[in-house]
């Protein structure tokens, strides 16, 4: 066997591990052996938010200066204990009418994945055969505004979801934006969903419109927060949490306090530096998965 090559066994299971050495992050030197020690080591509260959802990868497979591809499709060489499910495909997708997607359920597809440097994992807000068990609003800052506004933004919006009885859990998305996550019942469409998220996106507009825009067009962006109601349609999937992310450094979409957001609006902490590996597994180990009630459900959303 080439000495690029490493059969492992990850809970019963057998892999082959390739190219452990090769930099995948330039900039920091961080290589695909640390990309698959993150993943492991993250697990324990990366997994119960991938859990039973389509999942859709960005791999890259020259690290994150080399190109990139979007997989929702199972590769060719997927092995038969990947769990499968072969479902509709989103409008996104042309030229078929279904696509088999990977699940993440376990550690050893978690290793596996890892190993085809699929960096970044993104999941839709519904599990297989469900209606929508989360909303997410994704706060994306147009420059010169930056997360310092995002953090404002977010806690307007926690409070106004809060009138209706919803509670929000707020991340950075590991790149420059932040994303609210908000756990719902799990018994309305993603167009009530979308609906409700656009209402309240534009209340917030209507309020702060020097701040906040709810609407598409990029021309309305700079200097504002643009509030992605849209992230709730079935067609689209949102990073997952603990996700890494193509950055210059190795970052991840990084479960965050309300304390934190707080100090972020007033300024009080760095605006712009995200959220590493190392961070991350050391602010787990302190406080857990901040993000855990996602996983317990909410109420349903008010409809006009």
């Amino acid at each position: 066997m080439s000495a690029e090559r490493l059969r492992v066994e990850v809970e019963g299971r057998a892999l082959e591990l390739s190219n452990l050495d090769k930099v995948l992050y330039p900039a920091a030197g961080f290589t695909k052996g640390e990309v698959i020690d993150y993943y492991t080591r993250i697990a324990p509260v990366l997994l119960p938010h991938l859990r039973d959802r389509a999942l859709t990868r960005i791999r890259f497979p020259n690290g994150v200066e080399g190109g990139s591809f979007f997989e929702k499709n199972a590769p060719a060489a997927t092995p038969g204990w990947v769990r499968t499910e072969t479902l509709p495909a989103p409008g996104s997708s042309k030229g078929r009418e279904t696509i088999d997607y990977v699940v993440a359920d376990d550690l050893p597809t978690l290793v596996w994945l890892a190993n085809l440097a699929a960096l970044e994992l993104h999941t839709p807000q519904w599990r297989v055969g469900e209606h929508p068990d989360m909303m997410v609003v994704d706060l994306d800052p147009g420059a010169p505004a930056a997360l310092k506004q995002c953090c404002q933004v977010a806690l307007a919006m926690r409070d106004r979801l809060a009138e209706d009885g919803i509670d929000s859990y707020p991340k950075t998305s590991g790149k420059k934006g932040m994303q609210l996550c908000c756990p719902i019942a799990g018994t309305q469409s993603s167009d009530d969903v979308s609906a409700y998220a656009r209402r309240i996106a534009q209340e917030l507009e209507r309020a702060n419109p020097k701040v906040v825009v709810s609407k598409m067009a990029k021309n309305l962006r700079p200097g504002k927060v643009f509030i992605d109601w849209s992230q709730n349609n079935a067609a689209k999937t949102t990073v997952s949490p603990y996700s890494m992310r193509a950055q210059s450094v190795p970052s991840v979409s990084t479960p965050l306090t309300w304390d934190e957001v707080e100090a972020g609006a007033a300024g009080k902490r760095p605006a712009s530096k995200p959220y590493t590996t190392a961070e991350v597994l050391q602010r787990v180990e302190k406080s857990g998965d901040l993000l855990a009630p996602l996983l317990d459900g909410g109420p349903e959303l008010p409809t006009p």
